[in-house]
């Protein structure tokens, strides 16, 4: 694994400037070795025709990350932050072979049921509803007060959580995305998706979850927690960060004027795709990929943002052709949501610009921080000003109170230099979570 030229994935130096990283581990040839974090050694694909010869090829590359040979040894930190990312889960993403097809064809026929019209409403209902939290202020970020929420809310519809039990799932779902007591928020997420199983399977209704458990697969009740774990994880991060890394690029004119959102959200995926790192293989046997040697039973990880930025794509990149990009992976692990993604995306931005035609970014483009780590590529935060707009619907947990200072807009202080005050947070309401809160509104 040539241990000690490893080039890190963390840092000021990577998350600041990954293509550049990238750019000097494409020199090294299709494949390089590199540090996911500290003790924790991968080779990391670059090359966009080697991703797809590790991605199409099962045979050789194996998905379940109990043949993590380092791990097995002792040799990684047990308390290293990419571990809840890489450690082996019996759901789709880990799984090969017989059995991942079993609990794959389960869940792509239940996300099959999804109606475009009805996931099209959910959103809308839900982005009106986040957005009447701080449309009266004048400032949000839209990160944390709308593109992560967003995600959240809406899973807990399709999952068809209850109030009490989508309040436990959005609380433990964002403590371990924030990296906050990870130990309990897992306990706690585990603990509330047994509950929606267990009520599910007495009252079955027209949800994800309630589809699962009909499905001529016959899941345990284990393995139903670990799918929607599973689908909860890969849906709710991801797509955070593309519609943030969209709105960015429309809000900066980056992407020029009068650029539609449906380009934007292309140019995402092709230049800083929402998952930057990940699809974690391990070789089954010894092997040299292009002088690379790769030892079996050690992490390979797929590098979508470095594939995309392949000078062999040039032709592909400059037109923004969907069928080349791996921003949604390929092979037998390929995402299967890739169209209620797009759309969910398409939908919230769209009602975020409607409902906030001159929303502009409260800080230089140039000055936005985006989260360390090697997997996302995604924003820290996303402030905005905008003029204040009154909320449109009415009912418990709708924020409407001005911001400090007096006034919707903030303080003087914030009006003068809007430029570097970078927004407040929203919060939920204190005696509710936000799912009961937005029960409440629309009497669900």
């Amino acid at each position: 694994m040539h241990v000690g030229v490893s080039t890190p994935l963390y840092g000021e130096m990577f998350s600041s400037d990954p293509g550049a990283v990238y750019d000097k581990l494409r020199a090294n040839g299709p494949a390089a070795p590199v540090e996911l974090a500290p003790g924790v050694e991968a080779t990391l694909v670059t090359s966009h025709e080697a991703a797809l010869r590790v991605l199409q090829n099962p045979g050789m590359f194996a998905r379940d990350s109990r043949r993590w040979a380092a791990l097995n040894e002792g040799r990684v930190p047990l308390d290293s932050p990419v571990l809840p990312m890489m450690f082996y889960r019996p759901n789709c993403l880990f799984t090969d072979g017989a059995e991942h097809l079993r609990l794959r064809k389960a869940v792509t026929e239940s996300l099959e049921r999804l109606n475009d019209n009805r996931l099209n409403r959910h959103v809308e209902r839900i982005a009106g509803y986040l957005i009447d939290q701080f449309s009266p202020l004048g400032r949000a970020d839209l990160l944390n007060d709308y593109a992560k929420l967003l995600p959240l809310l809406l899973f807990n519809q399709l999952f068809g959580c209850p109030a009490d039990i989508g309040d436990r799932l959005t609380r433990s779902m964002s403590a371990l995305f924030d990296g906050l007591d990870v130990i309990q928020a897992n306990e706690d997420l585990t603990s509330c998706l047994m509950d929606l199983v267990a009520l599910k399977r007495r009252q079955p209704g027209d949800d994800i979850t309630s589809w699962l458990i009909q499905h001529p697969a016959g899941l345990r009740d284990e393995e139903l927690k670990d799918q929607l774990v599973m689908l909860m994880g890969a849906g709710v991060e991801p797509e955070r960060n593309l519609i943030g890394n969209a709105l960015l690029l429309l809000l900066s004119g980056e992407g020029g004027s009068g650029l539609r959102i449906e380009d934007a959200l292309d140019d995402v995926l092709w230049n800083n795709p929402p998952i930057a790192n990940y699809a974690t293989h391990y070789p089954m046997q010894d092997l040299d990929m292009g002088g690379v040697p790769m030892d079996a039973g050690s992490p390979v990880v797929i590098s979508f943002a470095a594939a995309n930025s392949d000078p062999a794509l040039t032709d592909a990149r400059l037109t923004l052709s969907k069928g080349a990009h791996l921003a949604w992976g390929a092979g037998p692990h390929a995402c299967p949501a890739k169209s209620p993604a797009q759309l969910i995306a398409l939908s919230a931005i769209e009602c975020l610009l409607n409902a906030l035609p001159d929303v502009t970014l409260a800080v230089p483009a140039e000055r936005v921080e985006w989260r360390p780590g090697p997997f996302q590529r995604g924003l820290v935060s996303l402030p905005v000003r905008f003029t204040p707009a009154p909320a449109r619907t009415t009912g418990p947990g709708v924020r409407t109170d001005p911001a400090p200072g007096g006034s919707p807009g903030g303080s003087a202080a914030a009006q003068a230099h809007p430029q570097v005050t970078a927004p407040e947070p929203v919060r939920a309401p204190q005696k509710k979570g936000w799912w009961s809160s937005f029960l409440d509104v629309f009497r669900i």
